[in-house]
Order: C-alpha cells, then structure tokens, then sequence
C-alpha cells in the first residue's frame, strides 16, 4: 500500500532552563494508507511528541516529516499549518472542540478556514454527524455533550477535510468501555470506508488490540513490532 505519512530519523528535545529532555531519539515511523497502527509505551516514552511531530503541532529538532513526498517539517508556519487543516487529522484526549460553537459548528470550522463552499461545507457535516449518530445533537454544544459524544464529534472535526491521515492521542482515556468501543468502531469504519491511514498512541492494550500494527516506544525510538 501507498505510504501516507513518513517520520524519518525525528529528534525533539524539549529545552527549559538549566534543562534539555531528549524526547525523540532519530524515531523512524510509516503510516499507509487504509491501515491502523497503534504505539504503546510507558509514560516519557515519547508517544505523544511523536504524534504532535507528525501532526505538525511540533518543529522537531531534527529529521524529517514525509506528507507524500513534501517534507512538511521544512514548510513556514503558515503553510504546514494548512498542510494540517487538509491533509492530517489530529484527535487529542480531550479539549478538541471549540466550547462556543455547536458540533455542526465545529465539524463545519475547518472548511470553512478552508475556503469550502457552503454547499459542500453543509453536505459534508451532515454527511459525517450521520456517521457518527449525532445528527439529532448537531446544535449541542460541547459542555451540552456526554464525554463518548464530544469525542465522535472531535473525530467528524478531524475527518471534514478528508484527510490522508488520522493521528488520535489517547482518544478513548476519559471513557467507559462500552462508549469507547463505539468510538474505536468509528476509527475501524473510517479506516475501511475511506482509506484513511490511522495512528493512535495509548497506554490501554484495548485500543492496541484493534490496529492492524502494534508498535512500542522506548527511550524516543520506535523499538519493537507485534
């Protein structure tokens, strides 16, 4: 299968004063398309930077990020920040909606930042709310959503613009296990619909169990394949 995203030899050293914390080592890490790897591994393992380096949160500190074959670590702020808003998804464990905008509102703010016409913006919304049962809670807000709830809107937000890739931080850590099942199950579908290459970082093997690909993190460095 066609790579979708490459994290080629990443360093990323958090610098504060009087101290440096060495948080990628030269991590290597390729995502294709349509599949499903999961990281685990302790906390400091550098799981989460790795995710944010990828996801163009993060200037690494050296190496490269492959989004085809542009590296998106070389881009100027602006445009690597455009390059996330189309090409990448990002789902963190909690905080991804904007508290003033119902879920439509929010599925809809990426095209919009976009320039999507308003046609395709409202058929894409609703389109994504159907897929994940919130059609009728399309005008809650986030603090009006249960916790299972505002976590599959998160993911509709993430997956407006189709993007290539799907990068979710401990995206079921706040939930009980019957919603977070539900939520993988959206992941699975998203995966199988529409090819979308899905990396998700945890600590919880239910979530590793379900990937395609399981990986471990140690001391920054991708260290070990099940």
């Amino acid at each position: 299968m066609p790579v979708a995203i490459e994290a080629q030899g990443l360093y990323h050293i958090y610098r504060e004063p009087e101290i440096e914390t060495i948080a990628l080592r030269g991590a290597d890490l390729a995502l294709d398309r349509g599949t499903w790897t999961s990281v685990m591994g302790p906390s400091g393992s550098g799981k989460s930077t790795l995710l944010q380096v990828m996801g163009g949160l993060l200037e690494p500190s050296g190496g490269a990020v492959m989004l085809g074959a542009e590296d998106i670590t070389r881009l100027p702020a602006a445009a690597r920040t455009a390059r996330r808003r189309q090409r990448i998804g990002v789902v963190l464990q909690r905080d991804n909606l904007h508290p003033l905008l119902d879920a439509a509102e929010n599925v809809a703010l990426p095209l919009v930042l976009d320039g999507r016409p308003r046609a395709e913006t409202r058929e894409r919304v609703d389109d994504l709310l159907e897929r994940v049962g919130l059609t009728a809670r399309r005008r809650h807000r986030p603090a009006q959503l249960s916790g299972g709830e505002a976590q599959r809107v998160a993911i509709a937000v993430a997956l407006a613009p189709r993007p290539d890739v799907l990068l979710a931080d401990e995206p079921t850590g706040e939930l009980d296990e019957e919603t977070a099942a539900g939520v993988l199950d959206l992941l699975a579908a998203f995966r199988d619909r529409d090819g979308t290459a899905i990396l998700t970082v945890t600590h919880n093997t239910l979530i590793a169990d379900r990937a395609d690909r399981r990986l471990r993190m140690r001391d920054g460095l991708v260290v070990e394949d099940d």
